[in-house]
């Protein structure tokens, strides 16, 4: 009687890093944190800083994709969190996450994943208008979301206040979104596959 072989279910391989994705994710890492050197400044009574590292956010899903994008947001953020002041104000992670700024902190997570998923869908051409919809909602509407949950979750004020609050970011918030768009296009344009590794 020969023996019969039992399929076996396939394994699911780790997620995996090249060199040069590494190299990719390293230098975006960097870049958030470059972008944290002007500081910020604080609007409100919210007490949430308005800072140009969301921009870096923006990008890395822009033109890394979700893979590499979240990685390097990810890498970013464990450097915060072992104490490196990294963020805007020379902040660290955890004094972030003590404060009303910790769910726009978190948001930057899904905000890349967003991002990223949705810019694969659109290449090779990354047309202007759909990557400035897909940077819009990722970097405003999601942030802002889990950043509202956290004020709601930090402070006292309530619901609708603490919506109020985001309208003091937009307009910023609007230039990176249209900054990140005009680059990730050009990038691109000039290294098809970037985003795909």
């Amino acid at each position: 009687m020969e023996d019969i072989e039992t399929p076996r279910s396939p394994r699911k391989s780790p997620v995996r890093f090249s060199a040069r994705d590494m190299a990719q994710i390293a230098v975006f890492a960097a870049l958030i944190a470059a972008m944290g050197l002007p500081g910020a400044i604080t609007v409100g009574f919210s007490g949430v800083p308005i800072t140009v590292q969301t921009l870096g956010v923006i990008l890395a899903g822009a033109v890394l994709g979700a893979r590499k994008g979240t990685a390097a947001v990810l890498v970013f953020l464990a450097l915060t969190m072992i104490g490196l002041p990294l963020l805007s104000g020379g902040r660290t992670g955890l004094t972030a996450l003590a404060g009303p700024s910790a769910g726009y902190l978190v948001g930057w997570i899904p905000a890349t994943l967003f991002i990223g998923l949705l810019t694969t869908r659109i290449l090779p051409k990354y047309p202007t208008a759909l990557g400035l919809l897909i940077n819009a909602i990722g970097g405003l509407f999601v942030i802002y979301l889990v950043g509202t949950l956290g004020l709601l979750l930090r402070t006292d004020i309530g619901v609708w206040a603490a919506i109020g609050t985001n309208g003091a970011f937009i307009p910023g918030d609007l230039v990176k979104v249209v900054v990140a768009t005009v680059v990730a296009k050009g990038v691109h344009r000039a290294y098809p596959g970037l985003a795909g590794g």
